[in-house]
């Protein structure tokens, strides 16, 4: 780890790693700043093909930095959020750790989400006289309403399970070993597929469910005759039928 509270691991997988123990990887100013350039970086490498969002010791993110609240300071986390939603390549929240407010957020703004059990998590906005307004937008995505109406309204804590029944969390793994090896294997999974197939992929789940019946299937019609036609279908289907490994998997 360097002196960044943001550390970056570069390669096909980008791991992106909270590194403010200090303050249980608060989200102060500069680690904002350090996240958004960092997340900008990433989504436009065209050599990237997953993000991994982690933290650094017990905790995965506690919120906000609350002894900013007088630093008059841009507001990022709604860039944050977009970035992580319309990135182009799957982006995983390795949550090694408990998580509080906008750490949920960022949780709720990833496609997949695993923690390690004995996690918990709370939308603790109200219980220091605010409401968790920029993160009920991604949570509202994949968060059932009615436990959101429970647990934000009261800030009370859940459990891991809790979030994943909830859909939160797409997993939930015994220990840290467990949460390596999962986030592992869906990675490995990715550069097994085609990146230019996923990244299509990754688009129609975040434009489709906007979209009514006959235009939803008139853009899916559009987007899948476009790749059938492409060069990643014709060396998928070559590579299939000869019994080889497409081009595009990198993996050992």
């Amino acid at each position: 780890m360097t002196d960044a509270l943001v550390d970056v691991q570069h390669g096909s997988i980008r791991t992106l790693t909270l590194h403010s123990p200090a303050n249980r990887n608060a989200l102060s100013t500069r680690l904002l700043e350090e996240l958004d350039r960092a997340l900008r970086d990433a989504t436009t490498d065209p050599d990237v093909r997953a993000i991994v969002l982690t933290g650094t010791g017990p905790v995965f993110c506690s919120g906000a930095d609350l002894s900013e609240r007088g630093v008059a300071a841009p507001n990022r986390m709604p860039g944050i959020l977009t970035t992580l939603v319309e990135s182009p390549v799957p982006v995983i929240a390795r949550v090694n750790g408990h998580a509080r407010a906008g750490g949920l957020g960022l949780i709720a703004a990833c496609d997949l989400a695993v923690a390690v059990e004995g996690s918990t998590f709370a939308f603790s906005e109200v219980r220091v006289g605010v409401a968790p307004a920029m993160i009920m937008v991604p949570a509202l995505r994949v968060v059932e309403q009615r436990f959101l109406a429970a647990t934000m309204l009261t800030g009370e804590s859940f459990t891991a399970h809790e979030a994943a029944a909830a859909g939160l969390l797409t997993a939930v793994v015994g220990d840290e070993g467990a949460l390596e090896e999962w986030v592992a294997a869906r990675t490995e999974s990715v550069l097994r597929s085609a990146p230019g197939a996923v990244r299509a992929t990754k688009a129609l789940l975040r434009t489709l469910p906007a979209q009514g019946w006959a235009d939803g299937l008139a853009s899916a019609a559009t987007t899948s005759a476009a790749l059938f036609a492409g060069t990643e279908a014709g060396e998928g289907m070559a590579a299939f039928l000869e019994k080889r490994r497409p081009a595009w998997d990198v993996t050992p």
